[in-house]
């Protein structure tokens, strides 16, 4: 074996670490570089990230009126669709209002003749049935009056009875049938009530 002296070690030494240095010298150049460029190219992305947030603020500025526009236009829309059903059923109660006469005529005319008695009375009977039926299609229903309770919501007390083989506040007779359209009182049931 050969034995080395300290000073040939020494220079080996040095001779390994500057070949190392060496090698090493473009990588640390390299690696300045990367950093060099980073640093460059954070600049640069502050700088399109204070540009796009100007444009994304605008963006999200113009999405959010579009939002509320959007909003606005279907409330609107619901508006006009609520309104327009109370302004059909406004009209159809004042027909229904003025069509009741002519039941109550009905029924009144009916009332004094004889079924099968006359052939021009049992045709006018089935045209009576005929507007009622229609009437009841279109959502226009008979009060129940005799017989119940009476109710300020749907009955109109005209006269007042003494009478113990009926309860109290029933209706015992009816005047002028009430009509109902769609849950909403079109004429109020005429009636004498027992007190």
């Amino acid at each position: 074996m050969e034995e080395f002296s300290t000073e040939e070690a020494v220079k080996e030494a040095v001779e390994n670490a500057e070949e190392m240095t060496e090698e090493a010298a473009p990588e640390a150049e390299a690696q300045d570089a990367e950093a060099k460029d980073d640093k460059d190219s954070k600049k640069s992305l502050k700088k399109k990230e204070k540009k796009k947030d100007k444009r994304d603020e605008q963006i999200e500025q113009l999405n959010d009126k579009v939002m509320r526009q959007m909003a606005e236009f279907e409330n609107f829309r619901r508006r006009t669709e609520i309104e327009k059903s109370q302004m059909f059923a406004t009209g159809a109660k004042s027909i229904v209002e003025k069509i009741l006469p002519v039941v109550d005529n009905f029924e009144r005319g009916l009332a004094t003749v004889e079924e099968g008695a006359d052939p021009f009375a049992d045709g006018m009977l089935m045209i009576y049935k005929q507007l009622l039926t229609t009437l009841d299609e279109v959502g226009v229903k008979p009060i129940e009056a005799v017989g119940q309770e009476f109710n300020p919501d749907f009955h109109n007390a005209v006269m007042h009875v003494e009478d113990e083989e009926v309860g109290e506040n029933i209706v015992v007779e009816e005047f002028q049938k009430g009509y109902m359209y769609n849950d909403t009182v079109v004429r109020h049931s005429m009636v004498k009530v027992a007190n």
